[in-house]
């Protein structure tokens, strides 16, 4: 599906986490094609180089979001007024529950990345927007369809994305009055390089693909263009929701 610019971002600064590939990088591309001042924001340098080379005012900062303590000195590091926030940054470790004992570090790096990073970057920025007595600002957090519906393999990766919902709804109820918005989305597999090593058997993904009434997985620009309209005024009522981009998945 090609990305259609529909809105103008003219004037506002969007921080992207987990922005130097994948759904991120499309992220970031939706929104300076709408006129967005980004700040980037990866654990790898070379992806951010690669990134800043096609979007040159594109700004970077590159963070392990793994390192709680770095993700904080990261998201305070951006100086200037932001007005919006995607945590996008994620990470899946999948892992059958009975094959072997459980790996707590891969629970816990997992639990690092999709949930503390993101509340980290979400308090940061809401303070930023409240401290500037700005009108108010849009979070959206990149969820996934594992934390509304059991997928085998998936118990930690879908405990994590299960907190950041829960994450999304209180941060709604506590900065709704500031006039910030905190939306989930909830993707079911997205077409990104990373994303289809996983699903490149044809058995697999056609298993997947069965329990979705569309009976396709979700391109990256599907992604972008929802994550745009939660960013922007056009969804000014919509606010501590979990929404399934996945096909019907979930119904």
């Amino acid at each position: 599906m090609a990305t259609k610019t529909t809105f103008d971002f003219n004037g506002r600064r969007i921080v992207v986490t987990g922005a130097g590939r994948g759904i991120g990088w499309d992220i970031v591309k939706t929104l300076v094609a709408s006129n967005a001042k980004v700040v980037a924001v990866s654990r790898t340098k070379a992806n951010l180089d690669k990134l800043k080379q096609e979007f040159p005012d594109v700004e970077t900062v590159c963070v392990d979001f793994s390192d709680s303590k770095a993700t904080k000195a990261a998201a305070e590091s951006i100086q200037g007024p932001i007005d919006g926030l995607v945590n996008n940054a994620g990470v899946a470790i999948m892992t059958p529950v009975l094959d072997k004992d459980l790996d707590i570090g891969a629970c816990d790096k997992q639990f690092s990345v999709n949930v503390t990073a993101p509340m980290i970057f979400a308090q940061v920025v809401a303070r930023n927007i409240i401290n500037r007595k700005a009108k108010g600002g849009a979070i959206v957090n990149i969820s996934s369809l594992a934390s509304l519906v059991a997928l085998k393999d998936h118990m930690a990766y879908a405990a994590s994305k299960a907190a950041l919902d829960m994450a999304t709804k209180v941060l709604a109820l506590e900065l709704g009055p500031h006039g910030i918005r905190v939306n989930s989305v909830n993707p079911t597999v997205v077409t990104t390089e990373m994303a289809m090593v996983g699903w490149s058997d044809p058995v697999k993904a056609e298993a997947m693909k069965s329990r979705i009434p569309l009976h396709k997985f979700c391109e990256p620009s599907d992604v972008s263009n929802l994550v745009l309209y939660l960013l922007s005024d056009q969804s000014d009522m919509v606010n501590g929701a979990i929404i399934p981009l996945d096909g019907g998945a979930s119904a």
